[in-house]
C-alpha cells in the first residue's frame, strides 16, 4: 500500500456558514461512554465536538454520579445512560454517533455498543473501549464487519497502537515495527476507516489509499489527546454531512487540524511539556475559522 501526505485542510472551506444557517444545519451527534472514574474523557470528546461546530452535542454518560450539566460547558446536553439504547436513538435521530471515551467494560457498556453498531447507515466513530470490546468479542466484530457491508464507508476506528495490537491479537511492538502493514490489516479486519494514531499518524480505508500526518508533536502523547480527536472528527462529520464532506474526508480533516494545533501552540510556546487536550480544542477551533 503507498502512502502519501496528509494534505486536506483546504477541503475545510467546505464548512462555511451561509448566513441562514442554524444548528440543524451543523447536525446532531450523540458521544457514548464515561463509566464511573472515566467522565472526562467523554467531557473531552463532548467539548471537542462542540466547539468544532456541532448545532448539538450530546453526551450519554454511564457514570450517574457524572450525568449532570457541566457548570463550564452548559451548551453540552449530558444525560445519564440509564435508557433503553434504542429507544434513545430512535428518540433523537442523530445524525452521528461516537462511542468508547471513558467507556469501560461493563454489560451496560457492551450493551450501548452493540446498538450503537446495529444502528444503520449513520457516520459512526469507534474509539479507546469501544476497541476494546470489539477485540474480545466475535459478535461484535461480525457485527461491525456486516455493518461495513451493508454501508461502505460509514465507520472509523481510531486505535492507539495498544488498541490496533488487542484488535490484530499481536502485539504493541508488533504494531509499531509495522505501522502500514498493520494498518492494511485492521482494514482488512474491520471494513472501516482506519485512523492509526502515534507518531505520523496514518489513515487509510477500503475505499481509500493511505495517507500519513506529518504534523504533530510529543506533546500529543498525553490522556485525552484521542478523547479530543473523536469529538472533532464527530463534529466535522456532522456539518460535513450538509456541507459535502464524508466521513472519510472528515476524519482526515480532524487528524491533520489535531496535528497542527499542538504544532501551533507549540510554536507559541505552549508545550510540548504540559501541552493540555484542552488547549489543543480551542486552538483547533481558531486554526478552523481561519481555514474558512
Amino acid at each position: 500500500m503507498p502512502v502519501i501526505k496528509l494534505n486536506v485542510l483546504d477541503l475545510a472551506i467546505r464548512l462555511k456558514r451561509a448566513p441562514s444557517e442554524h444548528k440543524g444545519n451543523a447536525g446532531k451527534v450523540i458521544l457514548i461512554g464515561g463509566a464511573p472514574g472515566m467522565a472526562g474523557a467523554l467531557l473531552l470528546a463532548g467539548n471537542a465536538c462542540l466547539h468544532l461546530g456541532a448545532g448539538w452535542t450530546i453526551l450519554e454518560m454511564l457514570d450517574p454520579a457524572s450525568a449532570i450539566a457541566s457548570e463550564d460547558h452548559p451548551e453540552l446536553m449530558i444525560r445519564e445512560a440509564n435508557i433503553a439504547t434504542s429507544d434513545v436513538l430512535q428518540q433523537n435521530q442523530p445524525d452521528v454517533i461516537a462511542i468508547g471515551p471513558g467507556l469501560g467494560k461493563s454489560s451496560q457498556a457492551y450493551d450501548w455498543l452493540r446498538e450503537v453498531i446495529a444502528y444503520p447507515n449513520i457516520p459512526l466513530i469507534l474509539d479507546a473501549d469501544a476497541l476494546n470490546l470489539i477485540s474480545e468479542s466475535q459478535e461484535l466484530l461480525s457485527a461491525l464487519q456486516k455493518r461495513n457491508q451493508q454501508f461502505p464507508g460509514q465507520s472509523v476506528i481510531t486505535p492507539h497502537p495498544g488498541e490496533a495490537a488487542k484488535l490484530l491479537k499481536n502485539t504493541t511492538e508488533d504494531v509499531q515495527a509495522d505501522r502500514l502493514g498493520s494498518l492494511e490489516k485492521l482494514i482488512s479486519l474491520t471494513q472501516s476507516i482506519v485512523v492509526l494514531k502515534g507518531q505520523h499518524t496514518l489513515i487509510a480505508s477500503p475505499q481509500n489509499q493511505a495517507l500519513q500526518c506529518e504534523e504533530g508533536n510529543p506533546g500529543m502523547g498525553t490522556g485525552g489527546m484521542g478523547d479530543v480527536l473523536t469529538g472533532s472528527i464527530a463534529a466535522i462529520t456532522a456539518q460535513g454531512m450538509r456541507h459535502q464532506l464524508d466521513l472519510w474526508e472528515s476524519s482526515c480533516i480532524a487528524v491533520q487540524l489535531h496535528a497542527r494545533a499542538a504544532d501551533s501552540l507549540v510554536d507559541k510556546g505552549i508545550g510540548p511539556i504540559g501541552l493540555t487536550p484542552s488547549e489543543t480544542i480551542l486552538e483547533m477551533r481558531s486554526l478552523l475559522n481561519k481555514l474558512l
